[in-house]
């Protein structure tokens, strides 16, 4: 949690009391190599920050052939942004490139959260 504590202080002061609410709201998740972290053809529920590992991006072309668009760092959020904010079906997948230790925050839908 350290690390996404000073990930987001790069960018503003939060008191002690906003981030236990951010800790309160995460939750840790580990990826084996070759897991998904998102899908295509799903609509992404979850935001996370890599704590441990290598998220890949990558897509398949109209030939067929997998495509790796980037490799998504340690102390990096990782999300499908455009689908996660439109809440629409992905084109492409997250996938773990090597084990993966992840803090998730799980999107909001109405007063639950989506399951993964």
């Amino acid at each position: 949690m350290k690390e996404l504590n000073e990930y987001i202080l790069q960018f503003g002061n939060l008191n002690s009391q906003q981030l236990a609410l951010i800790e309160k709201k995460s939750m840790e998740i580990q990826l084996q190599k070759e897991d998904y972290f998102s899908e295509a053809g799903k609509i992404p529920g979850q935001v996370g920050f890599i704590l441990e590992g290598i998220i890949r991006g990558c897509y398949y072309n109209n030939k067929g052939e997998e495509i790796t668009r980037c490799f998504i760092n340690e102390n990096s959020v990782v999300v499908d942004y455009v689908n996660f904010e439109a809440n629409t079906h992905s084109s492409e997948y997250l996938q773990a490139a090597t084990n993966c230790k992840l803090l998730v925050f799980q999107k909001r839908i109405g007063k639950s959260f989506r399951k993964p």
